[in-house]
């Protein structure tokens, strides 16, 4: 596959994206596969790093995410690479180069990975799951029995337990929403965020399914700050910060030129 090749592939993916160019470097690097410029639409692919066309397309769709992120993105643009904008984007499009069949997932098609996952979901993740539900079972009883006690339900949680306020009420929450086992400890958690139940329900069908990464559900059915622009608070910080280094390079400026204008007398 070469350059022409990978951006035909690339457009199918995202047939509405603004104009950018790829470029295969034919160099090798050891800290990226590939990099986005965005000042010049460009995206990098070190090709000599990639010995198999399917870590070709990846990473080409990798740095397509950064792009479509650039470009779409709500002013300013954030300096951090990686949001949670990003992974949706990355997702999103793997999942449609899969559907298209631009790329193909070996951990659906191998039988290797098949069976590891299964393994890894079926005796670890919904184990965990399930803890969470009866750590959260086994709380409701211990608030009980402070009560009837007349004992502080969070002295017991933070000196007999050791187990911080948050992590008992996520797992409290967990439980008292009955949620699947099956989705893993941490996937429960992210769902106990989810206010709406039609949208938690929703939400915890696409995780049990594949079809969201737990990134994709954070960023369609959460409503968390944008970290695509800078909190004005920040932003007023770092106005200030600037203001005080040009104010100092201002005087230094100052008792430069002045020493150089002594030095010719």
């Amino acid at each position: 596959m070469n350059q022409d090749q990978l951006k035909t592939l690339l457009l199918r993916l995202q047939p509405a994206a603004e104009d950018f160019a790829v470029i295969f470097s034919g160099k090798k690097s050891r800290k990226v596969d590939g990099l986005y410029r965005p000042d010049t639409r460009e995206i990098i692919i070190h090709n000599r790093n990639l010995e198999h066309p399917r870590e070709l397309v990846y990473t080409g769709i990798h740095e397509l995410a950064h792009h479509i992120q650039f470009t779409t993105a709500a002013l300013p643009v954030s300096g951090r690479a990686h949001t949670a904008a990003f992974w949706n984007i990355f997702h999103t499009l793997l999942r449609r180069a899969e559907e298209q069949g631009s790329y193909e997932s070996v951990f659906t098609s191998n039988p290797d990975f098949i069976a590891l996952t299964a393994t890894i979901k079926n005796e670890i993740l919904a184990a965990g799951g399930g803890l969470v539900r009866k750590l959260g079972r086994c709380l409701l009883q211990a608030q009980e029995l402070c009560r009837r006690h007349h004992v502080s339900f969070e002295d017991y949680l933070e000196r007999v337990l050791n187990l911080h306020r948050s992590e008992a009420a996520l797992s409290l929450k967990a439980s008292a929403l009955d949620l699947d086992p099956a989705l893993g400890a941490e996937n429960m958690k992210l769902l106990t965020r989810i206010n709406k139940p039609e949208e938690r329900e929703r939400a915890g069908t696409e995780l049990l399914s594949g079809r969201l990464s737990p990134a994709q559900v954070r960023s369609r059915f959460l409503q968390e700050p944008n970290d695509e622009s800078e909190p004005l608070e920040l932003l007023e910080k770092e106005r200030s910060r600037l203001e005080a280094q040009i104010s100092r390079l201002k005087q230094r400026l100052a008792e430069v030129e002045s020493r150089i204008a002594a030095s010719h007398e």
